[in-house]
């Protein structure tokens, strides 16, 4: 049957001005051709590694503002669309040559199990296959997204359905120790993408809407990179190695590479090692494992700068600047220098920030601004954890880990430093220095800055206030979470209460007892929170921005729980 040769895909992930990237995994080495109806083109040949095979096809040739029909052959056999399916035809739709004015849709979220867990866990019904549903019914439809946005946890490596865990049960060759239901090597995590996305909503809206992605720490463990004591605690455990290096190795070939715009990828080193590799196992298992130290060594700027493989990426859509940030792989973990981003990449992060755009979007796996009452908890723990007394530290750090308190609150240098980035772009002020911007001209005001959020199994929306009036640009946390998966339901007050004046004042002054200085920025929550399985959409029409959070019936519809303008022009 000519689907059996496609065991994935395939993958719409970007579309720029006329050239678009398909990515596919086929079950044998092949030469991959995408076309569209209207006469574009493109065409290459599989890579493989850990005897499995994959393709990302760049297509030229399309057309500018224009949607159009594409299929995709393997040596030379179509293989998409499948003979029969009663879902409409995938198509790439580009946008004018100049788009400045055309408005920008993009949809977002995190945190989605397989469907299967509906069954075990009696999960509610999947907000993202409940979105692709809708769009089915009108394909058509002037407001179809322009991106796909997931922020993490597409994947699950440390919580498996029946379905993988019948298939681990069945591996003899398994490294002594690796828990008995989680997945450890390359080809066990290729299982996970396979049932996630091969499921047939799923599946249809991905060979549709263009997406970017980014890892959150389910890709690989549960609070992957807490601490520098978590490091050195996993290292100790016999699978670990082999986990971690094939969880980035997975990433990269799955998610990563597909983020990358045309010209990324034909700069990008790894690229050109595995497609030229003849078997590039061996390749992208020594590329696992370096990057995996980059934690260790990212707060020596020199030397991450020699070392570092970039996760953090931009793209611009328009008049929209989205700018992705890594929250994990290259942590700066040393105790009293903690830092989401090191040195090299923040300086990458200030660059792409800067520029003439009329929104900016921040996507970070984890909410740069939490429910207050929590952040003021984070934020004194951290303190507590980098005490000189060593036993002040080490209880600290045992509740660092218990209770998850590893968001950007818990690294008060960057969520200072982003605060005060934010409030320069909303004033218009230039850059300054240190910042590799330099002292230049002052850039005008972004209409809109938004940061979007997921992790923490609820959505809700706040604006953040810094008591300047010469910040004129509103600034609001977007958090949408979880798309397929839902937290506990004697959690649920806790976070409720995070938002209370009262528990965020207790909290404030626990903070402050431990030396924690008064945050420069305020929030303040808009909308939430909403502990439902949801999907948000952010549109930027002109210099409009407006955000709408949409949740599941128990049905498996979408009904609107939040929605929000974001600018007041």
């Amino acid at each position: 049957m000519p689907e059996s040769r496609l065991l994935i895909g395939p993958l719409l992930r970007r579309v720029v001005d006329t050239r678009a990237t398909v990515w596919v995994e086929t079950n044998a080495p092949a030469v991959v051709t995408v076309r569209t109806a209207d006469g574009a083109t493109g065409s290459s040949p599989t890579f493989s590694a850990y005897d499995h095979h994959y393709a990302l096809v760049v297509v030229a040739g399309l057309t500018p503002d224009s949607t159009t029909t594409y299929e995709v052959l393997v040596d030379d056999e179509v293989v998409w669309p499948v003979p029969g399916d009663k879902y409409p035809p995938s198509v790439i739709r580009t946008r004018a040559a100049d788009d400045g004015e055309q408005p920008v849709r993009l949809i977002f979220g995190s945190c989605r199990e397989t469907t299967q867990h509906s069954t075990t866990r009696k999960l509610p019904p999947d907000a993202l296959d409940a979105y692709a549903r809708r769009l089915m019914a009108d394909p058509t439809c002037g407001d179809r997204p322009d991106l796909l946005v997931l922020l993490g946890d597409q994947v699950y490596a440390d919580n498996t359905s029946p379905t993988v865990r019948r298939l681990l049960k069945r591996r003899r060759r398994r490294p002594a120790g690796a828990p008995e239901d989680q997945v450890v090597s390359f080809d066990e995590y290729t299982k996970l993408y396979l049932e996630s996305w091969r499921d047939p909503e799923i599946r249809w809206l991905l060979a549709t809407v263009p997406s970017v992605m980014i890892f959150d720490d389910h890709e690989v463990i549960d609070d992957w990179n807490t601490s520098a004591s978590w490091r050195t605690d996993m290292r100790g455990q016999s699978w670990w190695a082999e986990r971690i290096t094939s969880g980035l190795a997975s990433y990269w070939v799955y998610q990563h590479l597909g983020n990358l715009s045309p010209d990324e990828i034909a700069a990008d080193p790894v690229y050109a090692k595995v497609t030229t590799a003849g078997d590039a196992t061996e390749v992208l298992r020594e590329f696992g494992s370096r990057v995996d130290t980059e934690s260790d060594v990212a707060h020596d700027t020199e030397r991450w700068r020699a070392v570092q493989y970039q996760w953090s990426y931009a793209l611009d859509l328009g008049r929209t600047r989205l700018v992705m940030l890594d929250n994990r792989c290259s942590r700066v973990l040393e105790p009293g220098n903690r830092a989401m981003l090191p040195p090299g990449e923040w300086s990458w992060f200030v660059d792409r920030a800067h520029g003439s755009y009329d929104h900016l979007v921040i996507g970070s796996s984890l909410p740069w601004l939490l429910p207050p009452g929590i952040h003021h908890v984070e934020a004194w723990n951290e303190r507590l954890a980098d005490s000189a007394r060593p036993w002040v530290a080490g209880l600290s750090e045992k509740l660092r880990r218990a209770l998850d308190l590893e968001h950007w609150a818990a690294f008060q240098r960057s969520f200072t430093a982003l605060a005060t980035l934010l409030a320069r772009l909303g004033s218009g002020r230039p850059g300054e220095p240190g910042d590799r911007v330099g002292a230049g001209p002052a850039y005008a005001a972004p209409a809109s800055i938004s940061v979007l959020g997921g992790d923490v199994h609820h959505s809700y929306v706040a604006r953040a206030s810094f008591g300047d009036p010469a910040v004129r640009t509103p600034v609001h946390q977007l958090t949408c979470s979880p798309i397929h998966n839902q937290v506990p339901a004697g959690m649920r007050p806790l976070m409720r209460l995070g938002w209370a004046a009262g528990p965020a004042s207790a909290t404030r002054a626990l903070a402050r007892t431990a030396g924690v200085r008064r945050p420069p920025v305020r929030w303040r929550k808009l909308a939430g929170p909403y502990f439902g399985n949801a999907v948000a959409t952010l549109d930027h029409r002109g210099r409009r921005a407006e955000v709408t959070i949409e949740g599941t019936t128990n049905e498996g519809h979408l009904r609107t729980v939040a929605h929000h303008h974001l600018t007041q022009v």
